[in-house]
């Protein structure tokens, strides 16, 4: 079994023990392809290459992880995204999460505030060959106003509460998906526009990201 199978089985495995808390049964299939095709070693570094199709995740410098497939499987799966939807993420990281979006979806838009990693994920994004991804360094907290809105967002990093600013740049109807920490803890959660542009949140389960940084920190509210 290749290692990309075997990393698959392991999250659809992971998915049948949280289908209930998920409301979940199983991924679709332009995701479960998302995940076999986009090359995940490619996005570890070289002293962790053995582990790079375990599901656990993995240390990329500068105090960042990629994280867990089954948690990128999830995130991307809720989001519910069409072949025409354009996605905001909040957190570019090692660039594998824009990657399995970017097979998804039709266009996306990401944001690394860490210069260093920003430019390696664009260079390793490049030479894999995506062409529906725009990166930029910058402070995710502002989001991509120009670029909205968007169909989906989603924060691959924690924060106290969703920064306003990325709600206005929800398309209604759309979703975004963010870890929130309480301070305590950390919890994912769903939240969903509707067309007269009400939010509304559903929590999914118990989480472990890397804090998101700038702005949001300090200046964050819940809708």
């Amino acid at each position: 079994m290749r290692a990309n199978e075997r990393m698959l089985q392991d999250i659809e495995r992971e998915l049948r023990y949280t289908q209930q808390l998920l409301k979940l049964g199983k991924l679709s299939e332009p995701v479960r392809q998302a995940l076999l095709t986009v090359p995940r070693h490619c996005f570890v570094p070289d002293a962790l290459q053995d582990a790079a199709y375990d599901n656990g995740p993995l240390p990329i410098g500068d105090g960042q992880t990629i994280s867990q497939p089954y948690i990128v499987a999830i995130m991307t799966e809720l989001l519910n995204l069409t072949p025409d939807s354009r996605v905001l993420e909040i957190g570019t990281g090692s660039g594998y999460q824009t990657a399995v979006l970017a097979r998804v979806a039709l266009q996306v838009y990401s944001i690394e505030i860490k210069a260093a990693l920003a430019r390696r994920a664009a260079k390793r994004l490049k030479l894999l060959n995506f062409d529906n991804i725009e990166t930029r360094i910058g402070d995710g907290y502002a989001g991509w106003p120009e670029a909205a809105p968007f169909d989906a967002i989603m924060l691959t990093a924690a924060t106290p509460a969703v920064p306003p600013q990325l709600f206005e740049q929800l398309r209604s109807g759309g979703r975004l998906i963010a870890p929130i920490d309480s301070g305590f803890d950390q919890e994912l959660m769903l939240y969903t526009k509707s067309d007269e542009g009400e939010i509304s949140q559903r929590k999914l389960l118990p989480v472990a990201f890397v804090p998101m940084t700038g702005q949001s920190r300090s200046d964050t509210q819940e809708p």
